[in-house]
């Protein structure tokens, strides 16, 4: 089935989490995507996490339908392959620090001068610009700078984190969306690439809602709050009976009506004070202690049943394990079957978003190191000799080569 990237040519230059994830989701949708890696170890996420065999169980879903060619970036034969590549690219995808391609000959000058239509999407923890353009910074710094953890946790505790590294994908999301609106400009207003500059802490502080604008207004911080969204109330967690956590988002003034009256509050439901949310927030301690009262008293598929009959948005906090139960996800495809190269069947994400007419799709997971390099430098227009001399030299390697 036709996929709407396809066509379009991506070159990754990036390890890990930001740069990797957004060109898994152009490659989803059917662009090539060629990954760059060193010969020798490739890309450190090939062994992050739960290892299968030696080899990331991450890596098969991050790398899925890239091919992945190994080239030396540090020796001048490798650099000219790449850039041979990147003439004939659409994208190039690159997560480096400020500075790192510019001094390997591949900064955004010499690519562009070579393939004017380019457009680069640059990854980094601040950006190409400003004072701190030099400095490291992953994603958990991002987080940091961008506002997410100062309000994360409870308000008599040291700020948490969330459990994934959830910097690095928003800026990966951000870079895809702006690869794409460059990509539509250059098709329809001249033909010019351009860069897609994406900062960790920007991409971060992008989402933080109203921190802004309250801030300036009203010189409000916004403070951690728990399991409670601050100025929208009831939206919590709440414990039942049997020990299960849920969220219950009640915070819609007719929602909390049919909330307090199927919970056998009427008083609550039918309390002028109440209306609206501003009023519920005045009073969020009052209801946010009735509400752990009822849901406390019920076992948690009591709570669901009771919370779904009456439209109130409500779910547990799911595991790994009650995803793979659940019937939604089952229903949605959210849950496919792959084979691990021993064959063994497992389970990987599906694909996101849901396209009606151009659906994405995993052609192949994750490919091992120089995989590939044969067949994209014969793409190129190198022979077999040429290939044989380049791995000698150590400017590539294939799978096959010992590295």
């Amino acid at each position: 089935m036709e996929k709407p990237l396809q066509g379009v040519k991506v070159i990754e230059l990036g390890t890990l989490i930001a740069g990797p994830f957004c060109t898994r989701i152009l490659a989803e949708f059917g662009a090539e995507v060629i990954k760059i890696e060193a010969p020798g170890d490739g890309d450190p996420l090939r062994s992050w996490r739960k290892l299968y065999q030696g080899t990331s169980l991450w890596w098969y879903v991050q790398g899925r339908n890239k091919r992945s060619l190994a080239v030396n970036l540090k020796h001048p034969e490798g650099v000219a392959i790449v850039r041979k590549l990147v003439r004939e690219a659409d994208i190039v995808v690159e997560n480096f620090r400020p500075g790192v391609l510019e001094k390997l000959g591949l900064g955004w000058d010499t690519l562009s001068a070579d393939n004017p239509g380019l457009i680069m999407a640059r990854l980094s923890g601040f950006g190409q610009t400003g004072p701190y353009k030099d400095q490291a910074g992953f994603g958990a710094v991002g987080e940091a700078m961008g506002g997410l953890r100062y309000v994360t946790g409870f308000p008599d505790r040291p700020p948490v984190r969330t459990g994934i590294s959830i910097g690095d994908s928003i800026a990966a999301l951000w870079a895809a969306i702006g690869a794409l609106m460059a990509l539509r400009h250059r098709e329809v207003n001249g033909g010019r690439g351009q860069v897609v500059d994406v900062a960790l802490y920007e991409a971060v502080f992008a989402m933080m809602e109203s921190l802004v604008p309250e801030f300036d207004v009203f010189g409000f911080v916004r403070e951690r709050t728990g399991n409670i969204m601050p100025g929208i109330t009831p939206t919590s967690t709440h414990t039942t009976r049997d020990g299960k956590h849920l969220i219950i988002g009640a915070n819609g003034d007719a929602i909390f009506k049919r909330f307090m009256k199927v919970i056998g509050r009427p008083d609550l439901a039918d309390d002028p004070a109440l209306e609206s949310n501003a009023g519920r927030d005045l009073r969020a301690e009052e209801l946010y202690r009735v509400i752990d009262a009822w849901v406390g008293g019920e076992t948690a598929a009591q709570v669901l049943k009771v919370l779904a009959e009456a439209q109130v948005p409500a779910s547990a906090i799911y595991s790994a394990e009650e995803m793979f139960r659940d019937p939604q996800f089952l229903a949605r495809a959210m849950l496919e079957t792959a084979r691990l190269p021993d064959g063994r069947e497992f389970k990987i994400p599906g694909i996101v978003p849901k396209l009606s007419a151009t659906p994405g799709g995993t052609e192949w997971l994750g490919p091992r190191l120089g995989e590939h390099t044969e067949e994209v430098l014969t793409a190129l227009g190198y022979n077999h000799a040429d290939i044989d001399r380049l791995c000698r030299e150590g400017a590539v390697a294939r799978d096959s080569d010992p590295q």
